[in-house]
């Protein structure tokens, strides 16, 4: 344990020096990422995230694909792979040959039907690298706001651990309260500005995630799978809408914009209130995280029920989108207002 506080004591460090001496700082000017925050940060939260990972893997095949995947978001966060296209066509082969290779498969959805063609594994495959996409950008989709993804995956590990559904002969229940552990240190860093996940740390903690999840569903076959998916709804269903909203404007999904609920929300506090920008930041993440808990709270009540857990994720959808409609009313209302 020594080891491990030392540890956490040089990430610190280290995210100080990276500040004042400016490296891997994340400011480019973007639309999307002004909308949330203006000033030079470092991007350093994935590699504090991908060390203790790494090394709590055991299997070097594993740690492959782990790195891969963070250098794809670290090449982004430099602007070396640029296209969002290149990008999501490197994580789809990533994707597709892990669950290949580690058979890395969801087994059920206990819908008769679907479960037919989840009994071929051409399409199983095909599905849980699917779901593994949708979740590793809708993380990076929800880490416009300070602490949003890092809170919502320390809130996720916590419920699995403490449901002991965390299957140990991938990772152990003491290497997840260790990690737990570096990403409150992460969390407190990131709200204070003193670093940034980057797409990164966001792909990372994404393909951590979905990785323990599935493995979770595969051990515990009478764990309801819809309960895996109200721990992971709001990235989740946060992608797919953004998808379906491109779309409806003929705008690319693949492109970023500032029009995601976590954006709204802070940009509401911001105009009603007349807030600093890093106080906006910190109380719409606030927020948000807290109806996340709530939601997957409730969900560990009757983890076993499916329809309970669906009619929560339909509850969790419902208010989802009533929100963002009242948020973007209010969004384009102050937009005319200034025309």
């Amino acid at each position: 344990m020594i080891f491990f506080y030392i540890y956490l004591l040089l990430v610190t460090l280290m995210s100080l020096i990276f500040k004042k001496k400016g490296i891997l700082l994340n400011y480019s000017g973007d639309v999307h990422q002004s909308f949330s925050n203006k000033k030079n940060i470092p991007l350093a939260g994935g590699l504090f995230i991908l060390i203790p990972i790494v090394f709590f893997f055991n299997d070097l095949l594993i740690n492959c694909f782990i790195i891969s995947i963070y250098l794809v978001g670290f090449f982004s966060d430099r602007k070396i792979l640029v296209s969002p296209k290149n990008r999501f066509l490197i994580q789809c082969l990533l994707m597709l040959s892990f669950v290949a290779i580690f058979d890395v498969k969801i087994n059920s959805s206990r819908i008769e039907l679907f479960d037919i063609f989840l009994n071929n594994k051409f399409f199983a495959i095909c599905f849980s690298a699917f779901c593994l996409l949708i979740l590793i950008n809708g993380s990076n989709f929800i880490d416009g706001l300070n602490g949003l993804l890092i809170s919502s995956t320390i809130i996720i590990l916590f419920m699995l651990t403490k449901l002991n559904l965390i299957d140990n002969l991938i990772i152990s229940n003491q290497s997840i309260n260790l990690i737990i552990l570096i990403l409150l240190l992460l969390l407190l860093l990131n709200i204070f500005n003193i670093l940034m996940l980057g797409d990164s740390g966001a792909y990372l903690l994404g393909f951590f995630i979905g990785f323990i999840i599935i493995s979770s569903h595969i051990s515990n076959p009478d764990i309801s799978p819809y309960f895996f998916i109200s721990l992971i709804w709001y990235p989740c269903f946060e992608n797919l809408f953004s998808i379906l909203r491109k779309l409806n404007r003929e705008f690319s999904p693949l492109k970023p914009d500032s029009k995601h609920l976590h954006q709204l929300v802070l940009f509401f506090f911001t105009k009603k209130f007349d807030l600093k920008l890093i106080f906006s930041n910190n109380l719409s993440s606030a927020i948000i995280l807290f109806f996340n808990f709530l939601i997957i709270y409730i969900s560990t009540l009757n983890p076993s029920s499916t329809i309970f857990q669906i009619k929560l994720i339909a509850v969790s959808i419902i208010f989802y989108n009533v929100s963002y409609m009242l948020l973007f009313k209010f969004y384009k209302s102050n937009l005319m207002s200034k025309k």
